[in-house]
């Protein structure tokens, strides 16, 4: 009976202090912990919404932009020329002109003077637009800039007071995954809103100098275009832009910082002018270092110079690594880019570069970059739609690649356009299971060098890659007819060699 009795007090008392404890909050679950909400980068009007722990709230996000997102009508009376029809000897110059059109799509206000950013092909060629309001109200809007190389316009209503705004982020924060959402007028559905996540940052669609496209599969479809992509605390981080043909999940917007940069141009010239030095680059990637023996493993390496340009006159040469700009280091191509995008035409810049492991200045006068090509027809550019198919070739060719040798012969029963200075072989065939498959060499490439050896004839190609053996990188320069450029390929020899 006594040992009963200490057991009892015992375990009386271990309750009684658990109990304590439990009611203390001392063995509560802790709490999940998330950041600090950023402060939003807006202007001012539309607050930002706070991103706090667990599932976002668009209907919180939709609630607060949707005042800011309007619907913008742009109507032609026609009879402008035609930027998307190329025109020869036969054409019908009936058609070289615009018929009248009217088409519709978004913007969202940035300030409360009026200004409204879309896209540039939302209003281009437009004699009216008219822009409705959240509460109703059309007005008639003002073209005050656009930049047709990345798509971006700004518009201005006038006259109107207590404009709601909608608050600006920074795209540059995005993440691959995060959560956005699309607000717009797809197929005349006015404010539609949809959902999904960042699937890509930084894609190339039409300019890959230029182009910084963020995909995401919230749905964007006709009349989504000019319209904000919002992240989880109500930010504009994008103007949706772009759709893919090929599917109904994958959506493209202009990063919002890109946008925001040129503002002050689009303001004060209506236009954007941009640095130009007139080279085509790639990255330093480990296959080009490792093919080329390159000295370094960043940089902007320069694969084509074009004719006449800052760059031709400077003296810069295919095989130069960019390493610098003004005493500041290139790690990308596209960092390169940016910054001589970013320059006015007429500034001197001094590029340090690497040529053949030594280092060399060259200094350069900028020129305005030229506008990018919006004419199109139906077959691929430089290619005639009636080209002949070659002669048969032989199975199983080196690499999955089938060549002859560049001559006059060739290029006109192909009705390709070679410059004089190419020389080479000219790839055939491409067998997708061969040992060197890449997806960027096609039909009609002309191998120039491999590995910096020169290309003259078939035999030169036989014999270098008759030598290669499994695990070695080739690296490709060649012209590339499709796009009328040069560039390198990397190819890595694969055990099935």
């Amino acid at each position: 009976m006594r040992r009963f009795t200490v057991v009892t007090v015992a375990l009386s008392c271990a309750v009684s202090f658990l109990v304590g404890v439990i009611l203390a909050g001392g063995l509560t679950p802790a709490p999940t912990l998330s950041s600090a909400p950023r402060t939003a980068a807006s202007r001012g009007g539309l607050p930002a919404v706070a991103a706090g722990a667990g599932a976002v709230n668009f209907a919180d996000v939709a609630e607060r932009i949707n005042p800011a997102v309007v619907n913008i009508d742009a109507a032609s009376r026609g009879g402008h020329p035609n930027p998307r029809r190329r025109t020869d000897e036969t054409a019908d110059p009936q058609r070289d002109f615009e018929v009248p059109r009217q088409g519709s799509g978004s913007g969202f206000i940035i300030d409360r003077q009026g200004y409204i950013l879309t896209n540039y092909h939302v209003i281009e060629e437009a004699d009216r637009i008219t822009v409705t309001l959240a509460d109703g109200r059309a007005l008639r809007a003002e073209l005050v800039g656009s930049d047709p190389a990345i798509d971006v316009a700004l518009i201005r209503v006038a006259g109107v007071a207590e404009l709601p705004e909608a608050p600006l982020g920074n795209s540059d924060d995005l993440r691959v995954g995060e959560w956005v959402c699309a607000i717009g007028n797809p197929l005349g559905y006015v404010h539609s809103v949809t959902v999904g996540v960042v699937s890509f940052i930084g894609r190339k669609l039409f300019d890959a100098s230029l182009d910084d496209y963020i995909q995401t599969d919230a749905a964007i479809n006709f009349g989504n275009s000019g319209g904000p992509l919002i992240n989880a605390r109500g930010e504009v981080i994008g103007i949706n832009a772009a759709i893919s043909a090929r599917a109904s999940n994958i959506g493209f917007a202009v990063p919002i910082n890109q946008a925001t940069a040129i503002l002050p141009q689009l303001k004060s010239r209506g236009k954007v002018s941009r640095g130009f030095i007139g080279v085509l680059l790639t990255d330093v990637t480990p296959d080009l270092q490792r093919s080329l023996k390159l000295p370094v493993s960043r940089g902007a390496l320069v694969q084509d110079v074009s004719g006449d340009s800052p760059a031709e006159r400077a003296g810069l040469r295919p095989y130069d690594i960019i390493v610098s700009v003004d005493g500041r280091d290139i790690w990308t191509n596209d960092e390169l880019i940016r910054d001589i995008s970013g320059r006015q035409p007429g500034t001197v810049t001094r590029l340090d570069l690497l040529r053949d492991g030594r280092r060399q200045t060259a200094s350069v006068k900028l020129t305005e970059r030229p506008p990018r090509e919006t004419g199109y027809d139906e077959t691929t550019p430089g290619l005639s739609s009636r080209a002949p198919e070659p002669r048969s070739v032989p199975s199983d060719p080196p690499l999955g690649l089938t060549v002859r040798d560049l001559d006059t012969a060739i290029t006109r029963r192909l009705g390709l356009e070679i410059p004089p200075a190419v020389h080479g072989v000219i790839v055939l065939k491409v067998d997708p299971a061969g040992a060197a498959f890449v997806p960027a060499i096609r039909r009609w490439f002309v191998i120039m060098e491999i590995n910096r050896q020169p290309i003259r004839s078939a035999a030169d190609y036989q014999k270098i890659v008759s030598a290669a053996r499994s695990g070695d990188v080739l690296a490709f320069y060649g012209y590339d007819a499709a796009l009328q450029q040069r560039a390198f390929v990397t190819a890595t020899v694969d055990e099935s060699r």
